[in-house]
């Protein structure tokens, strides 16, 4: 297979039939060996990661699917830790998508003087970072976005109104295993001209708590599984 790009989380491939398959690795984002889904770079290797990122996504892309939320999911391999894809667009050379229901990491470094760490951001807040590692992930709004030409606001409202659906879903899914989500990040492209969720909803991008303590992401992909 012909290899596409080489991720900080996967590897991408060209398959024949026109679709692209996902390899999940066992590295996550961090700094200092800490796991922290708001850093832009590989901080640590936590081994079966990639296929616990695996299980959860196809968890997650099965829910969104009965919801009627289209995506590039297509199926998966566990054992081999690969997902098949419908090919897409990425919006630039790449963007992220945060959706934030309780201010921290990242948030809190930048606007910690206006609000406490762990404050509810009621109705979710969304925010848009372009994948640069040298310039860490700049922040940009979706005005920006529009002046560069990388999307129209029409498709920012369609990426932000998915967000905070996807979002909910998600977060509704944990509260019944008695789980508070925080954060999470997305990533989304285009396919007939059509904006849709991509890469992965994975449990190494999502920043999720029982009580007061953060779950780290093997243990919350059992805790979402094996319920």
């Amino acid at each position: 297979m012909k290899k596409l790009y080489e991720g900080k989380t996967k590897d991408v491939y060209e398959l024949d039939n026109g679709n692209v398959m996902l390899k999940f690795k066992d590295d996550c984002t961090g700094k200092d060996g800490v796991f922290d889904p708001g850093e832009n770079s590989v901080g640590l290797t936590i081994e079966g990661i990639g296929k616990a990122n695996l299980r959860t996504s196809v968890y997650y892309f099965d829910l969104l699917k009965k919801a009627g939320i289209k995506t590039h999911y297509v199926s998966a391999n566990v054992d081999e830790a690969t997902m098949e894809v419908l090919p897409a667009t990425v919006f630039g050379h790449g963007l992220e998508v945060i959706c934030r229901l309780v201010a921290t990491g990242s948030f809190i470094r930048r606007y910690g003087e206006y609000m406490e760490d762990g404050t509810v951001l009621e109705g979710g807040y969304v925010e848009c970072t372009f994948k640069n590692d040298e310039k860490g992930d700049p922040l940009v709004t979706s005005e920006g976005l529009a002046a560069l030409g990388v999307m129209s606001e029409e498709m920012f409202a369609s990426m932000k109104e998915q967000t905070l659906k996807i979002t909910k879903i998600v977060a509704d899914d944990l509260k019944t295993i008695g789980l508070d989500l925080w954060d999470i990040k997305f990533e989304f492209g285009y396919n007939n001209g059509e904006v849709i969720l991509i890469d992965e909803i994975a449990s190494g991008n999502m920043r999720v708590y029982k009580g007061d303590k953060i779950v780290e992401p093997v243990e919350l992909t059992k805790l979402i599984l094996n319920r």
